[in-house]
């Protein structure tokens, strides 16, 4: 018996199964020889039972060893927290486990490895994208990698999207779109330092901008300019009177009392007159 196991006699259905403390500290070797125990037994077990969720859970946690190992090897990609590799990674072990089948007599390190790799695979193609692109230009993006990569070698220099399309089998245009996608693959940040042809010139302040500094942004102006170009063939419209209101209003900042006074008016009617041309104004700006 295994340290740390005890048998579970109250259910026949449990014979020969161990009851294990903490199955994640048991070796990878003795994890192999137990698994093939449970994996046995778990063939009897209906599913849904007491019985069936323990032998399957306690596959799982035998087995996280082999999803830590997988997991090592994305260590360095860089676009993925390693406990989140771990998770994903355990999703293909659960697969691995519930399709698993003892009589092919294949080693399980063997069929499950397939299955956490692949996972974390499609986690990094899923969700490692800084601009969303379509699944089949995700998947060109690695065949224009390994594609560059050998004929780089046979060529002695990089390969024109003509030499690419050609080894691939495929158009020069597709070609052009999917490295055109893969630029959406990684997102630089805005606080990254500008390149060397962006420093400051001589004599001005030391240090580099980040491309933050360097980026335009909206003229508040513009919009100004786009209402005014848009109102001006309005006021057209209006009777002198309602321009002469209006340019005592708001281009003298006169009230309405004095323009009132002005123009020999009561304020209540300088009001009415007042409020008539800025609905014809608004009107004829949201029709436009």
């Amino acid at each position: 018996m295994i340290p740390g196991t005890t048998e579970i006699p109250e259910s026949p259905e449990f014979r020969a199964i161990p009851e294990i403390d903490d199955a994640r500290d048991i070796a990878p070797r003795d994890a192999r020889e137990l698994s093939k125990l449970f994996f046995d037994r778990l063939r009897s077990l209906e599913e849904g039972t007491r019985e069936h969720q323990y032998a399957r859970n306690t596959l799982i946690e035998m087995n996280l060893s082999l999803v830590r190992v997988v997991a090592n090897r994305f260590r360095n990609r860089g676009d993925g927290a390693m406990e989140d590799i771990v998770q994903v990674g355990t999703i293909g072990l659960i697969k691995a486990i519930d399709r698993f089948d003892l009589s092919r007599e294949v080693e399980f390190t063997s069929f499950a490895i397939p299955y956490i790799s692949g996972e974390i695979k499609r986690y990094f193609r899923d969700t490692s994208w800084a601009v969303h692109v379509p699944r089949r230009l995700q998947e060109l993006r690695g065949e224009l990698t390994r594609a560059r990569e050998e004929l780089a070698l046979s060529l002695g220099r990089a390969a024109t999207p003509r030499e690419l399309a050609d080894h691939l089998g495929m158009t020069e245009e597709e070609i052009t779109e999917g490295i055109i996608a893969a630029n959406g693959y990684m997102a630089g940040s805005l606080d990254t330092p500008t390149t060397e042809e962006d420093a400051p010139s001589p004599g001005a302040a030391s240090g580099h901008r980040s491309h933050a500094e360097t980026v335009g942004d909206r003229d508040p102006a513009m919009d100004l300019f786009e209402d005014l170009h848009t109102l001006a063939p309005l006021l057209a419209r209006l009777d002198e009177r309602e321009r002469h209101i209006l340019r005592l209003r708001f281009g003298q900042d006169m009230t309405q009392a004095r323009i009132g006074a002005e123009l020999g008016y009561s304020q209540m009617h300088i009001s009415r007159l007042l409020t008539r041309a800025l609905e014809k104004l608004r009107a004829g700006m949201r029709a436009d």
